[in-house]
């Protein structure tokens, strides 16, 4: 077994740290949820703090980690009866981004239960999680249905399997610990709010912080029991101040005037629902626990709030996590009672008590707020608007209907077009092609029956072999990669025009969210195209690269066609399952080097020649129209739209009917 790297030889991250140490003293806490760029020791800190934790009483033999002084009693490897037990270390599972249902919740051999009707059951991540910690890495890329089983299973403190009703119940009480990079896509609103607190972690920009880190690492992976051998006494240390706060939380006292301060602040920054007091009171109680104090004061209170609610403050995915500390300061005086003491800024217990900053270091960097490489923020040459224009702000997005791609995909699960999954309506039967995860009762029986005399069936029950079961075929919605080309030339660059593209563009890019798509964003102008962002599931990332796209130069339009359709190429060999939307924003128009509309035009064929889904938004205006726009439609066989029909009804109607012509 490898040696993990201590705890507390972790440089900086102090909000992180003082997190985690508070989840381990009131596990009711909720657990936690780390923001941040890669690099920033999100995993190694989370995996130390197993070690910390004081050991777990349990059943001797019990696979569910019973309680030996109150056993469950529907554990499936019961009836226990109360008494003592054994110890144990405490537990980290980690749940894998690509994990099966069965892995997670567990296997029941269907087999035996439909032959012998035995519950022979195989225990999963969350039984084994049970009184200890789960952590999912990158759990913004955790698959819908795995979120759904989490959800349940964190609200009713148990997992369900059934298969086919027959069911196994069994208790499912965990920390629930989650590290993701805001780059690779948001969380869904219900899991993110099943997370007690957020802390968001950015590498030092102080050099000699920045040699700790090194230094230490270095060490570490020369000599790794060695390494924590010299952090011993402080681990230790450590270990026995979250065993005498977990002794004195029962004695914190939260008093009215702390409640009221927890009430006003979750009133003052509009938090949904009821949960972030309960998380927020759970926080201020653990930290007195913590500092070693019987009494909630303020500081406790404000240090709560900076790691209970910046993540419930998100209205849509374009909004950046963080807290008004001027406000919460505010909030925190009107209502201070009587004895409360002035709010330490530094928190107790060395916890830091920075929030998230809107105006930090970004996910994606800082770059989304310039102009991308290869524009070079200088003016272009030459044609309509050739000088650059400053980058116009998105009108109001709408809401938008269904986007879908015609036929039957076979890509990852989502909410967007129809497709072969293993979850939704079942459409038939097959054979299983390796593990059976979706019994087709009537086809298993039906597959048996004519064998049963063979078989010596003498009583009532039906004689199965594994040759007879049969896999449910499921048809559902998968995700799709909806890919922006936007022209950004002069042509386009008419302010309240631009506004409204963006507007569009901005809708559909919430809808992408919604339905768990993939994004990218192809712009064209001057004299080449450039990838403003690769494919990815951050839909925030594309907004604001949207936000500060400028405008002006020529219309290199097969560029960026062809830069799209290498994109798509490049995709196709890294998720060959994903299907494509392609959304072209242009008037049509295309400009610099010879023959460009017919350059244009071989591009588009490319499109039509694999089949990808396409519509082309006609931003042309002004008296005369040449109907470029309509034509390079055509030589997608997709769909035109004018720039006068971009409104909710009209462009979201034209984006579900994409269909393709015959060929």
């Amino acid at each position: 077994m490898s040696t993990p790297f201590p705890f507390t030889a972790v440089v900086g991250q102090e909000d992180l740290r003082l997190a985690l140490l508070l989840n381990a003293v009131s596990p009711a806490v909720g657990g936690v949820l780390v923001r941040g760029e890669k690099g920033t020791a999100k995993s190694t800190a989370v995996r130390a703090l197993s070690a910390l934790l004081p050991e777990v009483a349990v059943v001797p033999g019990c696979r569910f980690s019973c309680d030996p002084a109150a056993p469950d009693p529907s554990c499936p490897d019961g009836p226990h009866e109360a008494g003592s037990g054994g110890m144990r270390p405490s537990r980290m599972v980690e749940l894998p981004v690509g994990a099966s249902e069965d892995r997670l919740v567990g296997a029941l051999d269907i087999e035996r239960a439909l032959a012998e009707g035995v519950k022979a059951f195989e225990p999963g991540l969350l039984a084994d999680a049970h009184r200890g910690i789960l952590y999912v890495d990158e759990v913004n890329l955790l698959h819908d249905h795995l979120v759904d089983l989490l959800l349940d299973a964190a609200a009713m403190g148990a997992s369900y399997v059934e298969r086919e009703g027959v069911s196994v119940r069994h208790a499912s009480k965990f920390l629930l610990v989650g590290t993701m990079n805001p780059e690779e896509g948001e969380l869904r609103p219900q899991l993110l709010d099943r997370f007690g607190l957020t802390v968001e972690v950015a590498a030092s920009r102080e050099p000699d912080l920045r040699v700790e880190v090194v230094r230490r690492r270095l060490a570490y992976d020369d000599d790794p029991a060695g390494f924590a051998a010299r952090w011993a006494d402080e681990e230790s240390a450590v270990r026995q101040r979250i065993v005498a706060a977990r002794e004195l939380l029962p004695s914190v006292r939260l008093g009215d005037g702390a409640l009221r301060q927890i009430a006003a602040t979750c009133a003052a920054f509009e938090v949904d629902g009821m949960r972030a007091d309960i998380v927020m009171a759970r926080t201020a109680t653990a930290l007195a626990a913590w500092a070693g104090r019987t009494d909630v004061l303020a500081e406790d209170v404000r240090q709560a709030a900076l790691l209970a609610l910046p993540h419930r403050r998100r209205r849509n995915p374009f909004d950046a996590p963080g807290l008004d500390e001027d406000k919460l300061d505010e909030t925190l005086e009107e209502f201070s009672g009587e004895g409360d003491e002035d709010p330490d800024p530094d928190g107790p217990g060395g916890g830091g008590g920075q929030p998230p900053s809107s105006d930090g270091p970004q996910a994606d960097g800082d770059s989304g707020a310039q102009p991308e490489a290869g524009d070079g923020g200088e003016p272009q040459a030459s044609g309509a608007g050739s000088g650059e224009q400053s980058a116009a702000r998105a009108s109001e997005p709408f809401r938008t209907k269904v986007l879908s791609v015609p036929g039957l995909g076979d890509g990852a699960a989502g909410r967007r077009s129809r497709a072969r999954t293993e979850h939704g309506r079942t459409t038939g039967a097959r054979r299983p092609q390796g593990a059976l995860t979706k019994l087709h009762l009537a086809a298993t029986v039906q597959a048996a029956a004519p064998h049963q005399r063979a078989r010596g069936r003498t009583g009532r029950g039906l004689v199965v072999r594994r040759d007879d079961l049969r896999q449910a075929t499921r048809e559902g919605r998968e995700g799709n990669l909806v890919l922006f080309v936007v022209d950004a030339s002069g042509s386009m660059a008419a302010r309240q025009r631009m506004s409204a593209v963006k507007g569009a563009v901005l809708s559909l890019l919430l809808d992408a969210y919604q339905r768990r798509d993939k994004v990218g964003l192809v712009t064209f102008r001057g004299s080449a195209a450039e990838v403003a962002l690769p494919p990815t599931s951050s839909v925030d990332a594309a907004a604001t690269r949207l936000e500060t796209l400028p405008t002006g130069g020529r219309t290199p339009l097969a560029a960026g066609l062809l830069r799209a359709h290498e994109v798509l190429r490049v995709e196709r060999l890294r998720d060959p399952a994903r299907r494509a939307l392609v959304v072209v924003v242009t008037d049509g128009r295309a400009t610099g080097g010879p023959e460009p509309v017919a350059l244009a035009g071989r591009a588009a064929r490319l499109f039509a020649a694999d089949g990808v889904a396409s519509v082309v938004v006609d931003c042309e205006s002004g008296p005369v129209r040449l109907g470029l726009a309509g034509q390079l439609a055509g030589e997608l066989d997709g769909t035109a739209v004018t720039l006068d029909e971009l409104r909710a009804d009209s462009i979201a109607g034209l984006v579900k009917d994409v269909q393709r012509r015959a060929a």
